[in-house]
């Protein structure tokens, strides 16, 4: 039997930090990161993202339509973890700070697979990438790297003011969500151009209100499924206090959940934070909002359960999309349950 040949942690890791208002090296995270997303616990910041592809400095914000600004947010990449400026969004002094730190393969180099060449890095191990280039105004594909077909993808113009377009296989090729809002997910006939990615590209649409290939740069971060590491996927609510229980084949290190019937918040949980049932506290990709303490859901050792009646996660009867990544695995490679690795 084949296991994942790798830890979890390699690839992804959470780490909280508390902020001192000044400069200061975060280390602790297990590997260089290629992509940190930041988000005060205490303060009502923003959700940031920096990325090795635009370099350090470079900040876009999750809960803003807002493009590409120049911040002393993290200013670089580091063997171990990342070097913060004194920025308000990253570094307030003695407020706690989560990160969460993917992997994929430095600055990126030139992906020729689609009509328009990309900058890309890519772990085709872990099945995380990150994408720029330089947008047409019409109909286009755009190579990814990760030489599998991507299950969730998230772009955003770095030079419009639009909103974060979210392509995610449980909800198809036809429909857009906001990663930036809450809105449910709306059929469209033009971001992605009706059309599910490849193992090499995805299908990009022109125009401006589309935010997915007008003028000027695009970022975008893909994810292709591996099991034993990643799982994105989709669920309905049940309404009760013992609620729907999703299987991941791993127990989870980070999970973020949408409803796409209704609107609600993309919420966020860790195995870091707390990280122990039952104060798996939340935070929300579309919001500046401290962290809540709402009792909403345990995270166990092959999935997470549902614990309220509550819109973010677990209404009767609605909707809802996920990604997760492990903390430990419990599925081998090819997918069958594995009692040791």
């Amino acid at each position: 039997m084949a296991y994942i040949s790798f830890q979890p942690s390699d690839y992804f890791n959470t780490k909280i930090f508390t902020g001192n208002g000044s400069t200061q090296s975060i280390t602790g995270v297990g590997f260089q990161p290629d992509w940190v997303w930041i988000k005060n616990r205490d303060h009502a910041n923003h959700n940031v993202f920096f990325d090795a592809v635009r370099g350090g400095s470079k900040v876009i914000y999750a809960n803003l339509t807002n493009a590409e600004a120049t911040a002393s947010g993290v200013t670089a990449f580091d063997s171990d973890g990342f070097t913060l400026g004194n920025d308000s969004d990253t570094n307030r002094n003695t407020n706690s700070h989560a990160s969460w730190n993917w992997k994929a393969n430095g600055a990126g180099s030139s992906n020729t697979d689609g009509s328009i060449t990309s900058t890309v890095s890519a772990s085709t191990t872990s099945g995380v990438s990150v994408v720029k280039w330089t947008g047409s105004g019409g109909n286009a594909t755009i190579g990814h790297g990760l030489g599998a077909v991507p299950k969730m993808i998230i772009v955003k113009s770095l030079a419009n003011t639009t909103s974060w377009m979210v392509y995610h296989s449980a909800i198809g090729n036809n429909s857009e969500i906001y990663l930036n809002g809450t809105n449910a997910a709306a059929g469209s006939s033009t971001a992605w151009q009706d059309t599910d990615p490849t193992s090499s590209v995805f299908y990009v649409a022109g125009g401006g209100g589309d935010g997915v290939n007008a003028s000027g740069d695009y970022i975008a971060y893909c994810f292709a499924e591996k099991k034993g590491f990643s799982k994105f996927g989709s669920y309905v609510g049940n309404g009760s206090a013992s609620g729907t229980f999703i299987y991941t084949g791993f127990k989870p290190s980070f999970i973020m959940i949408k409803r796409t019937d209704s609107t609600a918040s993309w919420v966020m949980f860790d195995n870091k934070r707390l990280g122990y049932n039952v104060a798996n506290y939340q935070l929300y990709a579309n919001s500046t909002s401290t962290e809540g303490n709402n009792v909403l859901l345990d995270i166990t050792s092959q999935g997470f359960k549902c614990r309220a009646n509550h819109l973010d996660v677990n209404g009767s009867g609605a909707s809802y999309i996920f990604m997760a990544f492990a903390e430990e695995p419990l599925v081998s490679s090819n997918g069958v349950p594995a009692t040791a690795r």
